[in-house]
């Protein structure tokens, strides 16, 4: 399949890709998981840079490796070969020194704490002054559009809202990369749909590098600028898809051409890894 070569940044402006620092480079990644009776290969021979302000979407059939690559670059999981780096260090490095923030795939909030406090939890561990937690708490629930909803408990709030704290609690420590593991899978298409528009306001407003592991073609080609397509195990590489739609996008460019153009590349990725994957 030929590449779609054109590399451009959020204002659509043409970049170089030499220009372009890595936030995660992954060489020859492999990963076995040794089991009572024989040893199972999650993730084999995996390439892969991720440049600093992108938004990569792994996408794949379920059982293909795409959370547990996730989980690998969060120091979740050990590799048993190959190499990677977080921002030029280890995984275990890049953990400790708080580089990333990881959205699960429920929102795994404690239901005894308000919506601030849920926020505030990170920092509190951290150590932060009670003045500092309230004011990098107030940012980032400002711009995940929850402000005055402080005081509520996770059980008050929709599935969409709750998702939205703990994308806010993500956020709280600023870290360098986002990692998000199907957020939004549970939630129903209307909902879904609305929260795939805030990630994508949020991500131009922090120029955070963003990874999202998702089963939706919409979803995936919508999102992000570079779309990873991944096989059944043992996860492989299938292809790497970029995009060049605007990055002022709303969702009426699901009906352009070339929105349709990526989603076909995308398909016949899946489709070349013998998956299956929600349309």
């Amino acid at each position: 399949m030929a590449k779609i070569e054109r590399l451009r940044d959020r204002s659509g402006a043409e970049v170089s890709p030499a220009a372009r620092q890595p936030a995660v480079e992954v060489a020859g990644l492999n990963l076995v998981f040794q089991t009572a009776d024989t040893p199972v290969t999650a993730l084999s021979d995996i390439n892969l840079t991720v440049n600093k302000g992108d938004f990569v979407s792994l996408i794949g059939p379920s059982g293909c490796g795409k959370t547990t690559l996730l989980r690998v670059i969060a120091d979740l999981e050990r590799a048993t070969g190959g190499s990677i780096q977080v921002n030029g260090v280890s995984p275990e490095q890049a953990r400790l020194a708080r580089a990333y923030g990881y959205v699960f795939q429920a929102a795994a909030l404690y239901p005894w704490r308000s919506v601030l406090r849920n926020v505030t939890l990170p920092l509190e561990i951290m150590g932060l002054s009670k003045k500092e937690q309230l004011e990098r708490a107030a940012r980032v629930i400002e711009l995940v559009e929850l402000t005055g909803f402080e005081r509520k408990f996770p059980w008050q709030l929709s599935g969409g809202m709750q998702q939205r704290v703990s994308i806010a609690r993500a956020l709280s420590f600023d870290p360098d990369l986002l990692l998000m593991d199907e957020p939004f899978g549970a939630l129903d298409e209307i909902i879904r749909d609305r929260l795939n528009e805030q990630l994508l306001q949020l991500w131009e407003r922090t120029g955070k590098t963003v990874i999202f592991v998702t089963h939706s073609i919409p979803e995936a080609v919508f999102l992000s600028s570079r779309i990873v397509v991944m096989s059944p195990r043992p996860g492989r590489i299938v292809d790497i898809v970029e995009s060049d739609l605007p990055r002022d996008r709303n969702f009426e460019i699901r009906e352009d051409a070339r929105f349709a153009e990526i989603a076909h590349r995308v398909r016949l990725g899946l489709r070349a890894g013998h998956g299956d994957v929600d349309e």
